[in-house]
């Protein structure tokens, strides 16, 4: 069998495809397929523990630094802003330089760049670094989706991005939880900076099991004009232009009710204290459930049907917090949750099909969308926190929630029937 180039062998002309190579993809049971999934797990926790370790610090922040809980979610939305960019550009660099390199450089220097961060006494100094940081981060998931279109069976990738997916989620809550319970016993500096050692660990650990890529081919001396025709083509895709949309609104509104669920549950009537609040994020584990099972479902049934389904589900769950009782907001924020990670589990590897070829500037756009969705709508949603309180929140996000649902309904029709 005709094997790809592999990313560890380097080339002086930019390749022009591979055509005339057969894929050596990765079968589910096989060992190896144990390993990416393993790896990738890693990259994910280092991920999102990393991005958002500062989320149910939020309240700790806003005290800290006299800061009001609008401008305390910028610790988050510079970092998802920063990477936003980033993304975009790493898929571009990740064509030359190889998937496993990149996504290992980016973990190791942003779990530096967060115990540093954990230790500076200003607030303007804590938000560079938090901008640093996402930078840095920009060169793990754009280039992760990527590597696993390469690399798994096409039969079996929707379940393998629902693992992947599914393990970003157990990483968020992990990291979410555990940094409550620290700051709550040694306070937020010390928690801060424990977990960039546990994510330092991690980068190490997913450089040592990945595979080197068998399919990828490595692209050098590509220049800018190469990366626009690239990036112009998919956005010129309409059902690709569509999932960006999906990825803006989904993510925008899974983020916003994080935010502020910390502030609400903290007031008037709830009154929790903050290791109490971080066993809302308990909610990640539905969809660490729900992310693999949608991705099995999209396989048998459809894209399509299964990204509405999950859109709705998040509706009903933000309705669901808008009812006074504890018991209906944390049954909501559960629905919310389990509704997001199908949607995004599904969403995401619809990319992976639908682009013919540059996979890592479709991934790259994708998640554009989705950490812009966070940036923007994360912060901008306090505006209405600070006037409306939490009916606020809830209806903006059922606003765009309707918007995102109305998109997902027609890329079934605008990209391959898949």
């Amino acid at each position: 069998m005709n094997r790809a180039t592999p990313d560890v062998t380097p080339s002086s002309q930019p390749a022009t495809g591979t055509a005339s190579a057969l894929p050596v993809w990765i079968r589910r049971g096989t060992p190896e397929y144990r390993r990416v999934s393993l790896a990738l797990f890693l990259a994910g926790f280092a991920t999102f523990s990393l991005l958002y370790c500062v989320q149910p610090l939020l309240p700790e922040l806003a005290v800290t630094f006299a800061v009001s809980p609008a401008q305390s979610a910028l610790a988050l939305s510079v970092s998802t802003a920063c990477l936003a960019v980033s993304i975009v550009l790493a898929g571009a660099l990740s064509e030359g330089l190889g998937r496993r390199k990149l996504m290992f450089i980016s973990m190791a220097l942003a779990a530096v760049c967060n115990l540093v961060a954990s230790y500076l006494p200003q607030w303007h100094a804590l938000l560079a670094a938090r901008a640093l940081e996402g930078i840095l981060l920009g060169g793990v998931p754009a280039v992760a989706m990527a590597y696993l279109s390469e690399e798994i069976d096409p039969k079996g990738l929707g379940f393998a991005m629902g693992l992947y997916v599914g393990g970003t989620a157990l990483g968020g809550m992990l990291g979410r939880v555990g940094m409550s319970a620290m700051t709550e016993f040694w306070g937020w500096r010390h928690a801060l900076a424990l977990l960039s050692a546990i994510d330092l660990a991690a980068a190490l650990g997913f450089a040592w099991l990945l595979p080197p890529s068998r399919n990828f081919v490595r692209r050098a001396g590509l220049g800018a004009r190469h990366h626009l025709q690239a990036w112009g083509q998919h956005l010129r895709h309409p059902g690709l232009r569509l999932l960006f949309l999906v990825a803006f609104g989904l993510m925008g509104v899974f983020v916003s009710v994080y935010n502020y669920a910390g502030f609400l549950l903290g007031g008037a009537p709830y009154h929790m204290s903050q290791l109490q609040i971080s066993h809302v994020f308990y909610a990640y584990l539905f969809g660490i459930v729900a992310s693999p099972v949608a991705g099995a479902l999209a396989d048998r049934l459809g894209r399509g049907p299964v990204l509405v389904a999950g859109t709705l589900l998040m509706a009903a769950g933000v309705a669901l917090t808008l009812l006074p009782a504890f018991a209906a907001v944390v049954a909501g924020i559960v629905l919310m949750t389990a509704g997001f990670f199908v949607a995004h589990s599904v969403a995401s590897g619809w990319v992976g099909r639908l682009a013919a070829q540059a996979k890592g500037h479709a991934s790259s756009l994708y998640l554009w969308g989705y950490y812009m969705g966070s940036s923007v709508l994360g912060a901008g949603v306090g505006w209405f926190w600070g006037r409306w309180g939490w009916n606020g929140v809830g209806l903006v996000s059922l606003a765009v929630l309707a918007l995102v649902a109305a998109l997902a309904g027609r890329v079934q029709a605008s990209g391959k029937p898949l």
